[in-house]
């Protein structure tokens, strides 16, 4: 019996255990670790901020994983020996012949001065839910998104916050009195992909938000003004902040990181260590940090298990993945990119925004929570 330990109950470890539970059950026993109690989808983070969703009910509890072969443990993972495949959490030692680090990316708000004091994140579950608390106190004047730097979860993410923001505040009739800036690293909103990138500025005009892109947030004067990298500095009313994301210090401290990052070879996912793989955001893989990304990753981690157990070969990552976008309005778009390619990364079809689309959104997500947990979760419309 194959023992797999899988740090992290995201995208990417969901996927990992529910792949291998589905392929071989009875050679491998899977143990998922994580020190929440449930999943969530980066993009409902959006839906609590500006649509007034409730959290829980768009959650799946890892309680409820009903997967043959897989035990859910709700754990801190404290230590990681990829040497030895050793694992230590907050409630004891595990050994593992396969170890899977999907522990994703942790915020950095003190990297920023002045961010935690001057404005709101909506990067991790908490500050969703406090940044959707404090937008109704919000009565009007200039609107800042800004993102300290790369990498960051979700590229697009950053331009829906600016659409949704637009939206919520002509639902509360403050749009007129209103100004919005997207500050971003990135020269334009989804460089692989011009037809979306044109799509979104088109939609930024017809809305008069502004895209500063090519330029970071570098510090915060709390009430006042967000400094960027170009030497300017925006006066503020309003800050939705992306902050700096890093390495869970777990992993930095695990001899596992080159760079800030898990070191993985591209193609296969697996890290210098024999055994040790590494998927999503956590690793330096050259695709953007986004769930569907390490989905793509898992299953060819899946492979690879697979592959051990019964012999064979697996295809290598190729970096794919399909991306649904919020154009505001209730409007979803989608495009595809492949991101491991011989000639660099390749943007695929770009499918205009439309309403059927945002219903689409919602069964790709229904879908995952029922493949992982067993039920039906009712998603907000």
């Amino acid at each position: 019996m194959l023992r797999v330990l899988v740090l992290g109950a995201g995208f990417g470890g969901l996927e990992v255990a529910a792949g291998l539970s589905e392929q071989v059950p009875d050679e491998v026993e899977i143990t998922l670790v994580d020190r929440n109690a449930a999943f969530t989808f980066g993009f409902s983070k959006l839906d609590v901020v500006f649509r007034g969703a409730h959290l829980p009910d768009l959650q799946g509890r890892y309680a409820d994983v009903r997967l043959p072969s897989v035990t859910f443990r709700q754990e801190t993972v404290t230590a990681i020996d990829p040497d030895q495949r050793r694992v230590t959490t907050d409630a004891g030692i595990y050994d593992a012949d396969v170890l899977v680090v999907a522990l994703g990316a942790e915020l950095d708000v003190a990297g920023t001065p002045g961010l935690a004091d001057g404005g709101h994140q909506l990067w991790s579950v908490g500050g969703a839910v406090r940044t959707a608390q404090a937008l109704p106190t919000f009565t009007g004047g200039h609107a800042v998104v800004a993102v300290a730097g790369t990498p960051f979860k979700c590229p697009p993410a950053p331009s829906e916050t600016a659409l949704m923001l637009h939206d919520y505040l002509r639902q509360r009739g403050l749009a007129d009195g209103c100004e919005i800036t997207l500050v971003s690293p990135l020269p334009v909103p989804v460089p692989p992909s011009p037809a979306t990138s044109d799509a979104l500025l088109d939609a930024f005009a017809a809305r008069g938000i502004t895209y500063l892109g090519g330029q970071t947030m570098t510090a915060v004067d709390p009430g006042r003004s967000v400094s960027l990298s170009g030497g300017n500095a925006l006066p503020y009313d309003l800050l939705l902040g992306v902050p700096l994301h890093v390495s869970p210090r777990v992993v930095a401290e695990s001899g596992l990181c080159r760079g800030g990052w898990v070191d993985v070879d591209k193609h296969t996912l697996a890290t210098p260590f024999p055994g040790v793989y590494a998927i999503g955001d956590v690793a330096n893989a050259p695709v953007p940090r986004a769930g569907v990304y390490a989905e793509r990753a898992a299953k060819v981690v899946v492979e690879q298990v697979v592959a051990q157990v019964r012999g064979g070969e697996a295809a290598p990552y190729d970096g794919w993945g399909s991306c649904y976008i919020e154009f505001g309005d209730g409007r979803v778009g989608q495009v595809e990119v492949t991101f491991i390619t011989d000639d660099g990364p390749q943007g695929g079809p770009f499918t205009p925004p439309s309403h059927e689309l945002a219903l689409g959104k919602q069964r790709f997500a229904t879908s995952r929570l029922e493949r992982w947990f067993g039920r039906p979760v009712a998603l907000h419309a």
